[in-house]
């Protein structure tokens, strides 16, 4: 796990609704913790806006949230844009950077003030783009004008569209081939936050080619898997019933024109396991299904997910159920980058700091703050003193930027 590159190496984000700055590493498998109102989910969502903005167009993903009015940060000082940098790794090893911020207009539209993507090409040599107030540059390593996107001499073949003040311009670069690979990871991200009542009911036929956030089509991907990728459904079989004991097998049902996914679980008495549908499930029965495929779905596939963000994986189960799930997220960390959100001192307690990242997010003041634990919860947790769910239980675990405020707080003045 340790030798794993994760994908979203770094993360910055500024003026992001609740985030004022955040400057954090991630790794293979990360966990942000934190509590209700924390902030963990704004973290999450200023990711998934890249992906959004990226499928969709950057308009419809700041409508979903409600214009930019809400995605900017509320307060004092009145920001009047917001920003995220995401520092990557490609499968082949190349490293680049992707930074763009947007800034609010006076008829409550926006603009893209700057978006900029560096990237090394296979030569060693960085290419990439600028995009500022609707001028447009590329460069490469020693600032030509071809920026390394396709061979000198035949630069006056290519012309570069122009670009437009409300969309990012990645989309339209990636029609070279050298920064396709950069939006194709970025785009197809996976955030979740499953709903059991949506996996309840009946789902219309779904080729099942990826699940859908709420896990709206779960039968479907189910019943690919099952096709395709029988061993990594029978993986996940074998982490089910570690999760919930009683559960022997779950597949794909049809039930007239729809569908939904059939469980076989054990009862006591019976002789065969009895058939029950998603209707008859509990959530966190569900919910753990719906995990499980989320981050393990294209684990066999040559383009598996690059990232997957979910939202509090744990909740509805039983604490005993902790350790199962944990194994399952590392060995998905072992191809998709995972980071989930939670406050389940029973998670945090098969926390292990030589193998995951722990990134403690905490409100002060209507603003949040995310960081590595402070030194001295760092060092409990790394010699086995307490584990990250017992400082959680004792709400000793915080962020390290604001153990430093609170010490600056402190301080006699001068």
């Amino acid at each position: 796990m340790s030798e794993i590159k994760p994908f979203l190496r770094r993360v910055q984000i500024r003026n992001y609704k609740s985030i004022a700055d955040c400057d954090v590493r991630l790794g293979a498998f990360t966990l942000l913790v934190g509590r209700n109102g924390a902030g963990k989910s704004n973290f999450l969502d200023a990711i998934r806006f890249v992906a959004e903005s990226l499928q969709t167009s950057l308009d419809h993903a700041m409508k979903t949230r409600g214009g930019i009015e809400e995605v900017r940060r509320r307060s004092t000082g009145h920001p009047n844009s917001f920003r995220i940098a995401l520092e990557l790794v490609l499968p082949d090893d190349r490293v680049g950077e992707y930074v763009f911020e947007v800034s609010a207009r006076k008829n409550r539209g926006f603009t893209v003030k700057r978006e900029e993507l560096s990237l090394e090409n296979r030569t060693g040599r960085e290419i990439g783009f600028v995009v500022e107030d609707g001028f447009v540059k590329t460069f490469n390593g020693n600032g030509g004008a071809t920026g390394g996107l396709f061979p000198a001499e035949k630069a006056e073949k290519y012309q570069y569209p122009p670009a437009s003040s409300d969309r990012l311009y990645l989309v339209t670069a990636a029609g070279f081939p050298e920064i396709r690979p950069v939006y194709d990871a970025l785009a197809a991200m996976g955030f979740y936050n499953l709903n059991p009542q949506e996996i309840r009911e009946l789902q219309s036929p779904d080729p099942g080619d990826l699940l859908r956030r709420d896990g709206s089509n779960l039968a479907g991907v189910i019943g690919r898997l099952t096709d395709e990728r029988p061993e990594l459904k029978s993986r996940m079989q074998q982490y089910l019933k570690l999760i919930v004991p009683d559960i022997e097998d779950f597949g794909r049902a049809a039930l007239g024109p729809s569908e939904t996914v059939k469980f076989s679980q054990a009862v006591k008495g019976a002789k065969k396991p009895w058939q029950f549908y998603a209707s008859s499930m509990s959530d966190g029965t569900l919910r753990a299904l719906g995990v499980l495929v989320s981050v393990m779905q294209l684990a066999a596939d040559s383009k598996p997910m690059r990232f997957a963000g979910i939202e509090e994986p744990e909740t509805a189960l039983h604490p005993a159920a902790s350790g199962a799930l944990i194994d399952a997220l590392r060995e998905a960390a072992e191809h998709t980058q995972v980071v989930i959100t939670t406050h389940s001192p029973d998670l945090l307690d098969r926390f292990d700091p030589e193998t995951d990242t722990l990134l403690v997010v905490e409100a002060r003041a209507g603003t949040t703050i995310i960081d590595e634990p402070d030194s001295a919860s760092a060092e409990t947790i790394k010699d086995h003193l307490l584990s990250a769910g017992d400082l959680l239980r004792k709400d000793q675990l915080v962020p390290r930027s604001a153990q430093q405020l609170v010490l600056s707080e402190l301080a006699p003045a001068p």
